[in-house]
Parts: C-alpha cells; structure tokens; sequence
C-alpha cells in the first residue's frame, strides 16, 4: 500500500525506548531522593566489595528466573544433579564391594553424561576441585 509508513521490524521487546528512558528518568530521581534523605546511609555491608556469584553455568536468558529460583529456595536441577554427581563420588569411594562400586559408577557416568548434555559447556576438572588430583592421578596412572 503507497502512502503506509513501513513495518518496523521485531526488535524482541514490547517496550520502547522513549518508554524506557521515562521510567529510568523516575527511577534515577527516586534514588537522588534517598540520598538526599540519607537512606542508603549505614546499610548492612557498606563499604565492602560485593560478593557475585559464578553464573556462567546458567544461560544467559535464564539467569534472572533462575535468582528468582534461588531467592525463594529452590535449587536448579543443575545444581542438584552436581551435588548428586559430588555424593555418588564420595560413596563410591567407601564402597567395599565390587558389583555395587561398579553399579555406581554405571550411575556416576550417566549423570555426568545427562549434566554435560544440559550444559552449553562441558564438565571439567574445574568443576568439581576436590577431585581434581584424584582424576588426574588415576588418568596418568601415579599412586596417590
């Protein structure tokens, strides 16, 4: 149709920029106001660095729904499968019994396999420290 302004393309967000730069203007104001009054004075870790948390393992558009997750208790299914993957290492090794160590280890190696396919990057020693000189010791063959 001749005369139609073109289609805008989707720039993936419902809110426009004039929107955005309206509430911001509000925001930045409310807390020219709270300094001004003094309310961030004397607050609980004043001064000290911020301790940030290690999120790379979680997908960047999952990130905020995942402190959401966290901020209420729940434990993503990631961090649970790690903490499993930790407790099957700790058990295996106070198992006595073959069969029942070799069972384990079968469960060990697919809950490696099922945390590494949901991961955008693979597991490394890295992840799990405590081990770390064990693997490798194991994998160059040196007693330990």
């Amino acid at each position: 149709m001749s005369g139609s302004p073109p289609e805008k393309p989707w720039t993936g967000c419902w809110v426009s920029r004039k929107t955005m730069d309206f509430f911001s203007g509000i925001a930045e104001r409310r807390i020219l106001e709270a300094l001004g009054n003094g309310e961030f004075d004397n607050l609980e870790g004043e001064g000290k660095p911020l301790v940030l948390e290690d999120e790379t393992w979680i997908p960047e558009d999952l990130r905020m729904a995942y402190k959401f997750l966290k901020n209420a208790g729940c434990v993503p299914p990631e961090l649970d499968m790690r903490n499993e993957v930790v407790n099957l290492c700790s058990l295996i090794n106070t198992i006595d019994d073959d069969q029942e160590r070799l069972k384990k280890l079968r469960h060990l190696n697919f809950m490696l396999l099922k945390l590494n396919l949901n991961r955008r990057r693979p597991l490394t020693f890295e992840d799990f420290p405590e081990y770390e000189g064990k693997m490798m010791d194991k994998l160059t063959g040196k007693q330990g």
